[in-house]
C-alpha cells in the first residue's frame, strides 16, 4: 500500500513542498529511500525503525520504498523522520486517518522523542502559502512556528502523543493541543541592558553615532585602547528605531535557517548586534557550506555588524563584505546552486591608530615608526573605508569627565526621540519605495532629495578638489549631510550641515581643518 504525508524542506533562505511517500510489499526486508537524499536524511530508516518499535508499534515490514518528492530537488537535514515514521504507519496499516491538509517536520530520537530542527519559520509560511491548514512541528521550535498567522500549529514531543491525536485517543498526561499565534510586540528602549547614559565624556563620538543611527550610516571610530570603542557600539541597538514586523519576520527567518534561534525562541523583536572574531573567516562573515548557511552578514541583518580591531581581520575577510554591505544581499555560488542572503546592515568598525595604540596620544608615547603606522592604517583597503560613511576620532576620557558625578549623561532613550524623528521622516519622504533610510539612497535619489543652498555647493566643491574624494565619497556626505538636516528638520542642506559631514571623514588623505 502506497502512503502519502505532506512535509517541507529547506534550500538557503527557500523552502518547498515534499511528498513523504511510502510503498510496502511483501517479500525479503529491504529499506530504499530515494529522492535525492542526503546523509542525515538517509540515517533516518535506523531512526524511524527504533522510533517505531519504541513507541509500542511493530516493524517486520519487507521491501520499503521511501521516496521524497520533488526527486530532482536535494533532500538535507533531519526534518523527515516524523513524516517519514507516519507514512510508514499509514503504508503498513497500523494506523488509519485523515491526514489531508497536514503536513509534519521534526527529528526523531530512537525512543520516539521529537526533536527540533532547523528552518520551522521559512517551511510554515512555504506551507500556508500552500493551503496547508495544520502543521504539527517540535514543541522546541512552536513559538518561530506560531509567528505565521491563519494556520493552526501543533507542538509535538513525541510521537505517542501524536498518534493519540491523530487517532483521536483521549491522553490526559500530554494532551496535543495547538498553539497560540505569536502577538508581535515592539521591544521598548528600556529594555536594553546597555545605555548611553554609562558612557562619560565623548561627546563628539555620541553626536556622530546618533547621525549614524539616524540615517543608518556605517561608522568607524579610530581610537587608543580603553577609549570607550566597544562601549560605545555595544549602545547603538538601544537608540536604533524600533523593528517593524516585515523586519522581525525577515530576521527570525534567517536565525531559523542557520539554527541560531534560542531554545523555544520566537520572533526576533530586537534588532541584532553581531561582533565576530577578528580570526573569522571570509566563509564564516559571508556563509559557507556545501550548502551555505548565512554567515555574520546575514546574521546582522537588520541590525549591527561590530568589527572590533578592523585592521586585524584578514584582508580577504573584509574584502568579501565590500558588494554586499552596498547591495543589501550576498550572493553565493555552489555546486548544490546559488543562494542569496539578506544582509542589509549598519556596518560599525574600530581600530587603534596604529600597532601600539598610542600614535597621537596626549599621555602615552607611541613606539611605531610612521611606516609601521601606515602599513597598519593600509590594511583597510580604500574602496572599503569608501564605503564607511562616517570616520570618527575617539580620543582618551579625560579625567574630570569620568570623575564628575554631577554631570548626568543623555539616556538612550533620549537620543532615540530624535532619531525615530528623523527616520519618521526618511520614510514619509522614501514611501512607496524600497529605501528605508538616507544611507540605501541610489544615485538619482541623491540628486533629488539632496538639494544644497549656495554656502553648502561652494564648501563641498573646495572640499573635493581639496582631497581628491571620489564619486562614492561625494555621495556618502550628501547623504550624512542629508541626515544632519533631518535632524535639524530642515528640507535643505546648509554650509552648517556640510561642514559636519566633512569632518566625519577622518581617514581621508587632509583633514578639514588643515584647508585654511
Amino acid at each position: 500500500m502506497v502512503s502519502k504525508i505532506k512535509s517541507m524542506g529547506i534550500f538557503g533562505m527557500q523552502s518547498f513542498m515534499v511528498d513523504v511517500e511510502a510503498d510496502v510489499t511483501g517479500g525479503k526486508f529491504r529499506f530504499d529511500m530515494v529522492g535525492l537524499p542526503d546523509t542525515a536524511v538517509s540515517e533516518a530508516r535506523e531512526r524511524v525503525q527504533a522510533a517505531i518499535r519504541n513507541s509500542g508499534y511493530s516493524f517486520s515490514y519487507g521491501h520499503i520504498t521511501v521516496n521524497l518528492a520533488p526527486a530532482d530537488i536535494r533532500k538535507e537535514g533531519s526534518t523527515y523522520d516524523l513524516p517519514i515514521f507516519i507514512a510508514l504507519l499509514l503504508s503498513a496499516r497500523q494506523i488509519s486517518f485523515d491526514h489531508s491538509g497536514c503536513a509534519f517536520i521534526g527529528e526523531l530520537s530512537l525512543s520516539g522523542d521529537v526533536k527540533r530542527v532547523n528552518g520551522v519559520l521559512p517551511m510554515v509560511i512555504e506551507a500556508k502559502n500552500a493551503g496547508i491548514k495544520r502543521v504539527f512541528v517540535p514543541k522546541e521550535n512552536a513559538n518561530e512556528a506560531a509567528v505565521v498567522s491563519d494556520i493552526d500549529i501543533y507542538p509535538v514531543e513525541n510521537v505517542c502523543q501524536l498518534l493519540d491525536f491523530l487517532l483521536e485517543k483521549p491522553n490526559p498526561e500530554k494532551p496535543l493541543t495547538k498553539i497560540e499565534n505569536f502577538v508581535f510586540e515592539k521591544n521598548k528602549t528600556e529594555n536594553y541592558l546597555l545605555d548611553f547614559a554609562d558612557v562619560k565624556g565623548q561627546h563628539n563620538a555620541k553626536r556622530a553615532l546618533e547621525i549614524a543611527a539616524a540615517g543608518g550610516h556605517n561608522f568607524l571610530m579610530i581610537g587608543p585602547p580603553g577609549s570607550g570603542k566597544s562601549m560605545l557600539a555595544k549602545r547603538i541597538p538601544s537608540i536604533l528605531p524600533d523593528m517593524t514586523f516585515e523586519e522581525s519576520l525577515e530576521t527570525t527567518k534567517i536565525y531559523s535557517v542557520a539554527g541560531a534561534l534560542k531554545d523555544g525562541g520566537g520572533l526576533v523583536s530586537t534588532r541584532p548586534f553581531r561582533s565576530p572574531h577578528h580570526t573569522i573567516s571570509a566563509a564564516g562573515l559571508s556563509g559557507g557550506g556545501a550548502v551555505p548557511k548565512p554567515g555574520e552578514l546575514s546574521l546582522a541583518h537588520n541590525g549591527v555588524l561590530f568589527l572590533d580591531e578592523m585592521p586585524e581581520f584578514a584582508r580577504s575577510s573584509m574584502e568579501v563584505m565590500r558588494q554586499p554591505i552596498e547591495d543589501g544581499k550576498i550572493t553565493i555560488a555552489r555546486v548544490a546552486g546559488t543562494l542569496t542572503f539578506p544582509c542589509s546592515v549598519m556596518l560599525v568598525c574600530a581600530m587603534n591608530p596604529c600597532p601600539c595604540g598610542f600614535l597621537g596620544h596626549p599621555t602615552k608615547q607611541c613606539t611605531c615608526s610612521p611606516v609601521m603606522a601606515q602599513r597598519y592604517l593600509s590594511k583597510v583597503s580604500g574602496p572599503l573605508l569608501d564605503r564607511i560613511d562616517i570616520q570618527v576620532e575617539v580620543p582618551p576620557v579625560e579625567f574630570a569627565d569620568l570623575a564628575a558625578r554631577e554631570q548626568k549623561e543623555e539616556t538612550s532613550a533620549e537620543i532615540k526621540l530624535r532619531v525615530d524623528k528623523a527616520r519618521e521622516k526618511q520614510s514619509r519622504r522614501f514611501e512607496g519605495t524600497s529605501v528605508t533610510c538616507n544611507a540605501k539612497m541610489p544615485a538619482n535619489m541623491v540628486r533629488e532629495y539632496c538639494v544644497m543652498d549656495e554656502g553648502a555647493t561652494a564648501i563641498l566643491k573646495k572640499i573635493f578638489d581639496k582631497l581628491g574624494l571620489s564619486a562614492r565619497a561625494y555621495d556618502k556626505i550628501l547623504k550624512v549631510a542629508r541626515t544632519i538636516a533631518d535632524l535639524e528638520d530642515s528640507e535643505i542642506i546648509t554650509a552648517v550641515h556640510i561642514s559636519e559631514a566633512i569632518r566625519y571623514r577622518n581617514l581621508d588623505r587632509k583633514t578639514y581643518t588643515n584647508l585654511g
